[in-house]
């Protein structure tokens, strides 16, 4: 199976990692998670924005890798895009948790501009 579809797996399980970092070390009440999510401060406190963002983010990323599966852009190049995408929204959350808030904005857009090359090589605007 290509890289692409299994970046698909890992955009779906980075919010559960910023969960853990959030949780982890941390009294926590399984009875009320959100109550307890609300009351984190500090790193705790970011990485639970940083699993929000992820979540955000996931929808599209899964949309634009569809579109360029079924438009057959080449696995190639999907494959690199997908790795580029990976490890932008893992450094966001890295950035996000060690409160970096300009580079994470940056992290945030190379994620983006990914998404948006498999739309636009999807539909024959690039390449």
């Amino acid at each position: 199976m290509p890289f692409v579809m299994w970046s698909v797996l890992l955009a779906a399980l980075l919010p559960l990692v910023w969960a853990g970092v959030a949780k982890a070390g941390a009294p926590y009440d399984n009875r009320k998670p959100r109550e307890t999510a609300a009351g984190a401060t500090g790193f705790r406190q970011r990485a639970g924005w940083a699993q929000q963002n992820a979540w955000e983010a996931l929808p599209t990323y899964l949309a634009g890798v569809t579109v360029a599966w079924l438009m057959k852009v080449p696995v190639a190049e999907m494959n690199a895009v997908a790795a580029v995408f990976v490890a932008a929204r893992i450094i966001h959350g890295l950035l996000y948790v060690a409160d970096q808030a300009s580079l994470r904005s940056l992290a945030w857009l190379i994620g983006l501009l990914s998404v948006l090359y498999l739309f636009l090589r999807a539909g024959g605007v690039l390449g």
